[in-house]
């Protein structure tokens, strides 16, 4: 037999598929609370109020950099199995939601009250009951990346003895705080390239403060959403 045609009937490689769960926004921050407050009157906490808005979108202004890197990261390097969401939201009581899901300012309200400690059945039950169902509906060769901290058991706990080797985080994140993960999901979606993801269950969890990050130039960090700068797009805003 010819080896060139030998080599093109060899079975292609499977590829593996590649899905994200974003920890959430800080609800009890300053942000979170000039957005749910009722006399802001700034166009998102308008918007919030009268029919409401994506998740993704509410938390991206709770979180400021942090949420809109990891929003704009896994948008950019998700490729899930077809049929099924590319990321999901970690909630503090509603389990795991895609980002996109429109949120009112009373669902707002309850994800807000509940504290996300593993221990509290009111976060447990729902986020194991749909980190199941998701594990199932993947399947062993889908990637499965947490964008969150794994210094604290809060995510790992209950998502490893899930998902298992399948968990996953940038091993980049070990040493850096909120802020210079979120600038540097920015760079990896402006070059095109994904952060390097290690099992969450052997990685080094710590390690020692990196370099600080040059500055992004202004342009350059809007990349997130592809919507309009967020001083235009909120406008005055009011604290409650």
């Amino acid at each position: 037999m010819n080896p060139a045609r030998q080599r093109d009937q060899t079975p292609p490689q499977t590829q593996c598929r590649r899905i994200f769960l974003l920890s959430p926004a800080n609800a009890g921050g300053v942000r979170a609370k000039m957005i749910v407050s009722q006399r802001a009157q700034f166009p998102l906490a308008r918007r919030l109020r009268q029919e409401g808005l994506p998740l993704g979108e509410i938390f991206s202004f709770v979180s400021g950099l942090y949420f809109r890197g990891k929003l704009a990261y896994a948008r950019a390097f998700a490729d899930g199995p077809p049929g099924v969401p590319s990321s999901f939201v970690i909630t503090a009581c509603r389990g795991l939601i895609p980002p996109e899901t429109s949120f009112t300012l009373r669902d707002l309200q309850v994800i807000s009250s509940v504290p996300i400690e593993p221990s509290d059945a009111r976060y447990r039950v729902p986020l194991d009951r749909d980190a199941r169902a998701l594990s199932e509906t993947v399947g062993k060769s889908c990637e499965v990346v947490l964008l969150g901290s794994i210094a604290t058991a809060k995510y790992v706990e209950p998502l490893l003895g899930i998902f298992g080797d399948r968990l996953v985080f940038p091993a980049e994140f070990a040493g850096r705080g909120d802020m210079s993960r979120g600038g540097l999901m920015l760079r990896a979606v402006r070059d095109g390239r994904p952060l390097t993801h290690v099992p969450v269950a052997t990685a080094a969890r710590h390690g020692r403060r990196p370099p600080k990050l040059s500055k992004l130039p202004r342009q350059e960090s809007r990349i997130d959403t592809g919507k309009m700068p967020e001083r235009e797009r909120w406008g005055k805003m009011e604290l409650p």
